[in-house]
């Protein structure tokens, strides 16, 4: 296997509200995961030190795999951190800081969210805390000025939480384009999560890297080739496909919004 198996998840729970459940998983179905990437011998790192790595020409584990989770969801801590801890698992949590509990975006949120006391404990066991904005709004969609304020009120958020600003970043809904890839570097990230489903890649650069998606529909098998490097093209074709005929949709709105500015200037306030 060529690439680097990086998995995203989302909430961790038996019941999640109706928004999340299709990118949740069950604890039990989370912690049998696990216990097969035990049993395979993969050895978990994390977003910045896979990063580091690649940049640095240094040699990763045998067999490196990344899990990292979106949004900032109470059971990340409830349900995912038993496991890791089970095992002894590094993992990277990305924060929407606007969402977590106390915070001025928290009635948007989907689920219930992680607080920060919450959030310092799972950087305690292994798992680096990561920016993933400030309230989850689709950043290619964004004018400049709105854009480097989501970058920046997360990371200063986050420094002044955790005592040290994150290093990585992920793109909400996995979208980004050059402007975005620019603007994330220049807000002091030193590399950023895609999707893309598919497994990640120093060639991809360190502001593309690719993810593959786990589900609520994601079982056992399926994980085990996910992981494995297998079919996946195959098991995304269908993903891949949306994503290509959305991301033409995308262009063609931020062409649209840059050719008229006042038109869609209310759009990209808060």
């Amino acid at each position: 296997m060529s690439g680097v198996p990086i998995l995203m998840y989302h909430a961790v729970a038996d019941d999640p509200a109706p928004a999340t459940r299709g990118l949740s998983v069950t604890p039990a179905a989370f912690g049998a995961q696990m216990a097969l990437l035990a049993e395979r011998g993969f050895a978990p790192v994390t977003t910045a030190s896979l990063a580091a790595a690649w940049r640095e020409g240094r040699a990763l584990p045998e067999r490196p795999v990344l899990i990292t989770f979106d949004d900032g969801y109470e059971g990340v801590h409830r349900h995912a951190l038993p496991a890791l801890a089970r095992h002894g698992f590094a993992s990277t949590l990305f924060v929407t800081t606007g969402w977590l509990r106390g915070g001025d975006g928290q009635d948007r949120a989907l689920d219930t969210m992680l607080d920060w006391d919450q959030v310092r404990e799972l950087a305690a066991h292994d798992c680096e805390i990561g920016g993933h904005s400030h309230t989850h709004p689709q950043l290619d969609q964004l004018g400049a000025g709105r854009l480097r304020a989501e970058l920046r009120r997360c990371r200063e958020i986050a420094a002044a939480e955790l005592g040290a600003p994150p290093a990585s970043f992920a793109y909400p809904y996995g979208y980004s384009n050059r402007r975005v890839r620019q603007a994330v570097r220049a807000a002091g990230f030193a590399q950023a999560l895609a999707v893309g489903n598919d497994l990640g890649r120093r060639a991809q650069g360190p502001y593309a890297i690719r993810r593959v998606t786990v589900r609520r529909s994601t079982d056992l098998a399926e994980f085990a080739r996910l992981v494995e490097g297998r079919a996946i093209g195959r098991n995304f074709a269908r993903d891949r496909a949306l994503t290509k005929g959305w991301a033409l949709v995308r262009r063609t709105r931020a062409a649209a919004r840059a050719a008229h500015p006042a038109r869609t200037a209310d759009r990209t306030r808060p």
